[in-house]
């Protein structure tokens, strides 16, 4: 999927829109997001040392989930973030890297949708988190 693709399940638009590509792929969601330096989040995080922060990693890892949703949202609704647990960060994601997703819905119980996903940069993993969702109307 490319970046219209995208919009066509997530609400995000301008800046918060956090992926560049996505896919799904055997009930798995795969994202990818180049990271080039000139985001707005890098610009305090940190001078000098620009680091891209935990929490923009986990909004990414929750707009990649959100691609399972694909043909199952109607019209009208969005998807909420309402939680994360056992994030655990291991590596730094850096401007010039390409912060690659593999989520995947792991149980249902609608409204709410439960994932999992893992972020990594070459291979290497930099994030792992729990996290859960909301499909309500607009």
């Amino acid at each position: 999927m490319n970046i219209e693709e995208i919009k066509k399940i997530l609400p995000h638009r301008d800046n918060m829109l956090l992926l560049d590509e996505a896919e799904l792929k055997d009930g798995k969601a795969y994202g990818k997001k180049k990271i080039t330096g000139e985001e707005w989040f890098l610009k305090g995080h940190f001078p000098g040392n620009p680091v891209v922060p935990g929490v923009i990693l986990c909004e990414i890892l929750a707009q990649s989930v959100c691609v399972c949703l694909e043909g199952k949202l109607k019209d009208g609704q969005l998807p909420f973030f309402t939680g994360l647990d056992k994030v655990k960060f291991r590596n730094p994601v850096l401007p010039g890297d390409v912060f690659e997703t593999q989520c995947e819905i792991i149980k249902e119980r609608e409204p709410f949708y439960f994932a999992k996903g893992t972020g990594s940069v070459n291979g290497k993993l930099c994030v792992s988190a729990e996290f859960s969702f909301a499909v309500t109307d607009k």
